[in-house]
């Protein structure tokens, strides 16, 4: 029996521990997967890309583009740019959509995509 209950905390943070750096510290790139399976998993959208992403004084933050609604043709499909917050150890905090746009247009207004 307690062989089961050992088995099953491993289970329960399999990325927080053995990442190899030492401090049990999540590299970038688990971190970026990590955030985006966790917005996946709560919002049911699939990411397209991840336009951004950095370390912050709390944790990590990602800019997702996702695809809202599809459209005939594609290029008129509707497109969104959710800002994705994470804990330093990798766990979504909070998410909001900044943008909403047409994949098909550019933003003229805003050079290089920055807000």
């Amino acid at each position: 029996m307690s062989n089961t209950s050992s088995a099953s905390n491993s289970q329960d943070s399999p990325k927080k521990s053995g990442d190899g750096a030492g401090k049990g510290r999540l590299k970038p790139m688990e971190v970026l997967r990590q955030g985006r399976d966790e917005f996946t998993e709560l919002t049911g959208m699939t990411p397209e890309s991840v336009s951004s992403f950095e370390r912050t004084e709390g944790g990590w933050q990602l800019h997702i583009e996702v695809l809202e609604l599809a459209r005939v043709p594609d290029t008129m499909s509707l497109l969104a740019s959710y800002e994705v917050e994470l804990t330093s150890e990798g766990e979504l905090a909070g998410y909001r959509r900044v943008r909403r746009y047409e994949r098909g247009r550019a933003d003229a207004h805003r050079p290089g995509g920055q807000q």
